[in-house]
């Protein structure tokens, strides 16, 4: 096997490469966009349809080829649970199989490639169902592009602060995180210094009183908690840029960080899925990657939604993975498409900023913060469930999960008990129950994760 600096360093190189393709993207014409889509569709349905025995059978009345945009909808969704129980069947490459992932995911203790090609990630995804998503070698340098490249070229065009700006990025600690493993292939050109979201506020803080960041990213609700801590006088930092990702860009969030610092937020939405939108910093929403994904916005079943009105979710086909052909994926993110041109002059499809499943951070009694990663990293990472719910108790979380094999709840409570404590909550107390089913929304959704009470309102 290769060592992973000289991987890394040529995918480095990669990503160098496609950086200003990708930036010039964003000035293509509606037009282009669309003729763009349409020749990546027909590439992908024939891969789809050649390697894939699961997409095949999917596929049987469509000719690849022939297939227009328009027709799109005749293909039937996907959804994550079709996706993981149809694994080895998805994969296009023959060296691939849900096993060899699980392996893989199981032995990372830091960035790593699988076959000196791939990489894989998890994640317990909004929903709160596990899943698995790998991603050839082009894919995954284009993926950290599509996410930040508004931030990027705004970075770029303001010489002052430029690509090679001392960066913080308060995110995932875990290696089989999507948000953890970008920044530490792509480090030569990303240059940031992770601080763990699981840590406990105070040494948040205290990092970054220390590291000063000119570029500040992170989870919106880390930021929103920091944005808290400035202006309690208690961080001590003054960034020209903050990017968001991952999470919802919540209003009262977005409104703490402008008191705090006073400088353009770029939102980034992200899926381990490999789907991307940017905020422009200009107008209003953030723009969807649409040269790397084609995106259907739907009602609860299934129907297409004006734009303008608010959609329960949406159809995603992602142009840029063929080793894991996601087609008419669902994405449960409620979006409202934006109907106004964007003062940018970007014409990619913009939606409103997404507020739909957000995860709520619990805050006990003393003050502690607990970010949902600390239990989403366990839960996420565990093959035999399905699905989970943590209600946050007085001293820890009672957790209910679906499960689809044989668990050991004694220790996986515990490892969350040690996350706990190592994060701040005093003496805290976890349960796991195996339940057969949740009580949903009213809309089929699962809301996650359950705080005792609403967060208090940072005092004016």
């Amino acid at each position: 096997m290769t060592d992973y600096e000289s991987i890394s360093a040529r995918h480095t190189d990669l990503f160098r490469k496609f950086l200003p393709e990708y930036l010039e993207r964003l000035n293509w014409s509606a037009q282009q966009i669309r003729d763009h889509q349409q020749r990546e569709l027909r590439k992908l349905l024939i891969t789809a349809k050649e390697k894939s025995p699961w997409h095949r059978k999917r596929l049987a009345s469509i000719e690849p080829a022939a297939m227009t945009l328009d027709q799109l909808e005749q293909i039937p969704p996907m959804t994550k649970e079709d996706m993981m129980a149809n694994l080895d069947d998805i994969l296009t490459d023959p060296r691939l199989s849900r096993h060899t992932l699980e392996a893989h995911l199981a032995g990372l203790s830091d960035d790593a490639y699988l076959l000196d090609e791939f990489h894989v990630v998890a994640s317990g995804g909004s929903s709160g169902a596990r899943g698995i998503f790998v991603f050839g070698w082009d894919a995954w340098a284009t993926a950290p592009i599509t996410m930040m490249r508004f931030r990027m070229r705004y970075q770029i065009d303001h010489p002052e602060i430029g690509l090679d700006a001392k960066r913080a990025t308060v995110a995932a600690a875990k290696a089989t995180h999507m948000s953890y493993a970008i920044p530490r292939t792509f480090r030569a050109v990303m240059q940031s210094t992770p601080v763990p979201a699981t840590l406990p506020l105070n040494e948040i803080v205290a990092r970054l009183n220390d590291l000063q960041p000119t570029v500040l990213t992170g989870y919106p609700s880390s930021l929103y908690v920091l944005a808290r801590e400035d202006l309690a006088g208690r961080l001590r930092i003054s960034p020209r840029v903050l990017q968001g990702n991952s999470e919802p860009l919540l209003p009262e969030m977005r409104k703490a960080m402008e008191e705090a610092w006073g400088c353009p937020i770029f939102n980034s939405y992200g899926t381990s899925e490999g789907v991307a939108a940017n905020s422009c910093g200009v107008g209003r929403g953030i723009h969807l990657a649409e040269d790397t994904a084609i995106f259907e916005f739907v009602d609860e079943a299934g129907k297409a939604v004006p734009r303008g009105e608010r959609a329960q979710k949406m159809y995603v086909t992602n142009l840029a993975n063929p080793v894991q052909p996601l087609i008419r994926y669902e994405l449960t993110d409620e979006v409202v498409v934006l109907t106004e041109p964007c003062k940018c002059g970007c014409a990619m499809t913009r939606v409103d900023d997404i507020e739909g499943r957000s995860d709520d951070v619990f805050e006990y009694s003393d003050g502690t913060v607990i970010h949902p990663l600390v239990f989403r990293s366990r839960l996420g990472a565990a093959p035999a469930i399905a699905e989970y719910q943590v209600r946050q108790t007085d001293r820890g979380a009672s957790i209910s999960v679906r499960v689809q094999g044989a668990i050991d709840g004694d220790n996986l409570a515990e490892s969350i008990r040690r996350d706990l404590e190592g994060a701040g909550v005093r003496n805290p107390e976890v349960s796991i129950v195996v339940v057969a089913s949740f009580d949903r929304q009213q809309t089929g959704k699962l809301k996650r994760f359950l705080p005792m009470q609403p967060r208090p309102a940072r005092k004016p």
